[in-house]
Order: C-alpha cells, then sequence, then structure tokens
C-alpha cells in the first residue's frame, strides 16, 4: 500500500469493548480509505445476501443493514442492522457462514472477515427523538386545545 503500509500492521485491539472499538472503527475508515471501501461493499453483499435469504427464513424479513465496520487487518467485521431482537439475532448467527461465504465469493480480499451482528445505535437515537418530538406534538396540540376552549367560554 503506497505511502500508508500495511492494514496488518496495526495492533490488536481485543482487549477493548465493542463499543470503543465502533468508535475507534470510525477513526480506521478515516484514516484508511480502503477499510472505508471494504465497508460499503460488505453492507451492499451482506445486505443482497439478506434478500436471498429471506425467503428461507422469516425472521430475516425487512431487515436493513445500516452500515458495516471493519478492523484495518480484515479479520472482523460488525454489520448493524435497523433492529435486531432475539430472533433475528440467532437467524443472522445461524447464516453467518453463508453471508461470509458469499463475500469471499464476490470480494477479493486477503481474507474474509468474521461477522458479528448488531443494532445500529443510530436508529435506536433517532426514534428517541422522534418519540420527543411526538411527545412534544401532542403537549403543543392539547395546550391549543386548552387555549381555544378557554376563549370560546
Amino acid at each position: 500500500m503506497a505511502g500508508g503500509g500495511s492494514l496488518t500492521s496495526r495492533p490488536s485491539h481485543s482487549s477493548r469493548s465493542r463499543r470503543d472499538r465502533r468508535a475507534a472503527g470510525s477513526a480506521w475508515a478515516e484514516r484508511y480509505p480502503r477499510t472505508a471501501r471494504v465497508n460499503e461493499v460488505l453492507r451492499e453483499v451482506i445486505a443482497d445476501e439478506l434478500e436471498r435469504l429471506e425467503d428461507e427464513d422469516e425472521r430475516l424479513r425487512l431487515t436493513t443493514v445500516t452500515g458495516v465496520e471493519t478492523e484495518p487487518d480484515l479479520r472482523h467485521a460488525t454489520v448493524f442492522v435497523d433492529s435486531l431482537s432475539d430472533a433475528r439475532h440467532a437467524a443472522l448467527d445461524g447464516q453467518r457462514v453463508q453471508l461470509q461465504a458469499a463475500i469471499a465469493r464476490q470480494v477479493r480480499l486477503k481474507r474474509t472477515p468474521r461477522l458479528s451482528f448488531e443494532a445500529d445505535p443510530a436508529v435506536a437515537s433517532g426514534e428517541r427523538v422522534d418519540s420527543v418530538l411526538r411527545r412534544i406534538h401532542h403537549r403543543e396540540q392539547g395546550t391549543a386545545r386548552t387555549e381555544e376552549e378557554h376563549d370560546d367560554g
């Protein structure tokens, strides 16, 4: 790799928590544009394969892959999905080998990363914000109705 060294020369981050690795993963993608490209290609391959697999396993229906964070050494990739019920998590774990095989067939990489699956925290945050906004909206509507009733009376 020109001017940047090998992706495999990074020290192991196995002692870090997943949250730390996710935060560090974003920094890795910025520092290593190849990793960002690999993340996007893996997201597309996994999403396409899940679309095929949902006919076999209804627990995978309507699964949206929101992102993939790959470690620079390509040994591990975390796949972020819109929501992750216990049933969906079990289905994804059950299809892990098939998903990794699809990656190996479709993407030319030094090694195929081991996949793990997590719910995308951004989706959960967005849902919380949406819930708060709905409550505020309902309170404002209730206040407006009370003021109208008071003005009419």
